[in-house]
């Protein structure tokens, strides 16, 4: 009977020295594990000591820490992108609404401070409110015109802006992109009116000018048949005072008589006189013959 019960006492000695060897393995596991920390790429680890941040941060791959007493925190240091509507009024006083994106990130060297000072959600603390007053503030400078032709130079003194807003906390802006303007109906029909009549307008000044160059195009056609036909008469003329020079150059005497008699028709004129006789004959010629 002793012996039953020594022996029930020494499995029972035994089992309790293999529960405690085990929960100690697994204590011991446990506190290994969470002794461990592991710092993605991109990121910094913030250390907490029973709550209290430390200054101290772990840059990316595998550190230890004490377990229980210590607590690592992942702020991401990469881009990221957040996007937002944003309303305001132009100087014009438009009402006009907005959809913009930024691309930050958050300085690896700012991650304890901004965990510490401003928490997890600094996003909704700091950038929404920062990202909205410089879109109020800038868009006041400029009319609802201008908003849309200088959309650029907007863009980029809204960044500037930005930038001076959020630096001081340890966000870096990377990037400000205004997706789109929205403005009220009456407004968008008032611009829509307004380029159609610059449209028309611009056609009108096409058209204009394309008359222009056809009549200039049929004026100077003009000119030049003008001094073409000028020319050729000049030639002509030319050519004529140098045939008639010619041919009175090849007059004779005796050549007018001749084409005179080829031309008479025998029949002597009624009326005749010296000043505009009809048939000239050398008579010195016809009295020298009959002498002989």
């Amino acid at each position: 009977m002793n012996g039953n019960v020594v022996d029930i006492k020494d499995r029972s000695k035994k089992t309790g020295r293999i529960v405690a060897g085990v929960a100690a393995g697994i204590a011991a596991i446990i506190v290994v594990f969470s002794s461990a920390a592991v710092v993605p790429t991109g990121s910094t680890g913030v250390i907490t000591t029973f709550g209290k941040v430390s200054e101290d941060t772990y840059s990316e791959g595998f550190h230890l820490k004490i377990p229980i007493a210590q607590q690592m925190v992942i702020i991401s240091n990469k881009i990221q992108v957040y996007e937002t509507d944003a309303s305001a009024v132009s100087s014009d006083l438009q009402t006009v609404n907005s959809k913009i994106a930024i691309n930050y990130r958050v300085k690896a060297d700012s991650s304890a401070s901004i965990y510490k000072n401003i928490g997890p959600d600094y996003q909704a603390v700091i950038l929404t409110p920062a990202a909205q007053e410089s879109m109020k503030s800038v868009t006041a400078r400029y009319t609802a015109e201008h908003l849309i032709t200088q959309r650029n130079t907007v863009g980029e003194e809204i960044k500037e802006m930005l930038e001076a807003k959020v630096s001081e906390y340890g966000i870096q802006i990377e990037k400000f992109n205004i997706i789109n303007f929205d403005f009220s109906q009456e407004f968008n029909a008032a611009i829509e009116q307004k380029q159609v009549a610059e449209q028309n307008k611009l056609r009108a000044q096409t058209e204009k000018e394309q008359k222009i160059i056809e009549a200039q195009a049929d004026a100077e056609k003009v000119k030049l048949a003008a001094e073409a036909q000028a020319e050729s008469i000049k030639t002509k003329a030319a050519a004529q005072a140098e045939a008639n020079k010619t041919i009175a150059e090849s007059l004779s005497k005796e050549l007018i008589q001749y084409q005179t008699i080829e031309k008479w028709d025998g029949v002597m004129p009624k009326v005749a006189s010296s000043a505009s006789p009809l048939l000239m004959i050398d008579t010195e010629d016809e009295t020298e013959s009959a002498d002989k």
